[in-house]
């Protein structure tokens, strides 16, 4: 791993990120797939993530294009990019199309925001879980929303380090 990326799942890579806030500024909850990418922001407070939407890929420069917009929108300052390791913690085939992804972010001036990989293992089956369990939801409308909850599930316990 190069040097312009944080460590993931590490309280003081937030600490690290939240630093250099600027007044107002939230942080944009990412997680990153082959076919659609969750998006979740918090509050200025940084205490509250909320679901933003599930981005349809694309092409690289219309999802970049569309991230682009939503972090001028909401004031971003950073990111938290779900990484997808595997069980065994090793990084495999999705660690590295997001590492990729991230560095072509990273390549246009308006995206090249401080971030943080945050472990996102078994966040998109928690989901899938409560969204069947608790609220008996069809595969139909899961699969629309299962990406974005995801990314709120990954900048929500990023926050939760904040307030420990």
């Amino acid at each position: 791993m190069t040097n312009d990326y944080l460590p993931w799942y590490d309280d003081r890579s937030m600490q690290e990120l939240t630093r250099r806030r600027p007044p107002g500024g939230r942080l944009l909850g990412i997680d990153f797939g082959d076919v659609r990418i969750g998006i979740a922001c918090c509050d200025p407070a940084l205490r509250v993530a909320s679901a933003v939407e599930t981005l349809v890929r694309k092409s690289f420069a219309d999802d970049a294009a569309r991230l682009e917009r939503i972090i001028q929108e909401r004031r971003v300052f950073g990111l938290v990019v779900g990484w997808p390791l595997s069980m065994d913690g090793s990084e495999n085939p999705r660690t590295q199309a997001t590492r990729a992804f991230l560095r072509n972010l990273h390549k246009r001036s308006n995206i090249a925001l401080p971030h943080c990989l945050w472990d996102e293992r078994l966040t998109s089956s928690q989901v899938e879980k409560f969204l069947i369990d608790e609220l008996d939801m069809t595969r139909a409308k899961r699969k629309k929303i299962v990406d974005q909850m995801a990314a709120v599930v990954i900048l929500q316990s990023a926050l939760d380090t904040l307030q420990a």
